[in-house]
């Protein structure tokens, strides 16, 4: 049996997939903004810059992991968003 999916399929399906994962990141970014009322950044400076707490290393951690993966999402929605040509891979 053969299937038949067009590039846009594939590409809308990837973004799809991309764009929810990204919704989620999204979304637990926005509780540490607001839990701490600064953007990353800021909190970076504060945590790094001060004694140990280490609620807030544990939240530090997280939320620059949190960060990396949403720039990486981002990254990719704009490759599949510029892809002129799609290979299915086995």
């Amino acid at each position: 049996m053969e299937l038949r999916i067009s590039e846009g399929e594939v590409k809308d399906y990837l973004k799809l997939k991309s764009l929810s994962r990204l919704t989620q990141i999204k979304e637990k970014i926005r509780l540490f903004n607001q839990k701490y009322q600064i953007d990353f950044s800021q909190f970076e400076q504060s945590v790094t810059n001060s004694k140990e707490d280490f609620e807030k290393w544990d939240d530090y951690i997280e939320w620059k992991a949190l960060e990396d993966f949403r720039h990486d999402l981002e990254v990719k929605l704009r490759e599949i968003d510029n892809a002129r040509d799609i290979k299915i891979i086995r």
